[in-house]
């Protein structure tokens, strides 16, 4: 369990800064114009929206307090993949808790 979660926090703290390079480095307008106009563009974005949807569902179906789900779920679209790792941290035990309980 904790090989996973520190596995987790890697990706989590590369993905971080990777984000405060891309935005201390890159023009966030000129890639967001590229992104859309070009079809592996698309794809990517469709890609990490149908992410943030499955992730979305899992946080909803394993959170307790359907508030609690929400306060998780609707940062996503602007916090990323980040923030969905610091829930992932946060509530693993319990995900295996629950999945050993089936």
């Amino acid at each position: 369990m904790k090989g996973l979660q520190i596995l987790i926090a890697a990706g989590a703290l590369g993905l971080a800064g990777l984000i405060v390079v891309a935005v201390t480095s890159g023009s966030f307008s000129e890639a967001g114009n590229w992104l859309i106009s070009d079809p592996w563009g698309q794809v990517t974005l469709a890609d990490l929206y149908l992410g943030f949807l499955f992730s979305a569902v899992v946080i909803w179906f394993f959170e307790p307090r359907p508030l609690h789900a929400l306060l998780w779920i609707l940062p996503i679209p602007v916090l990323g993949n980040v923030w969905t790792a610091v829930w992932f941290l946060i509530r693993l035990p319990h995900l295996r808790e629950r999945m050993a309980r089936r």
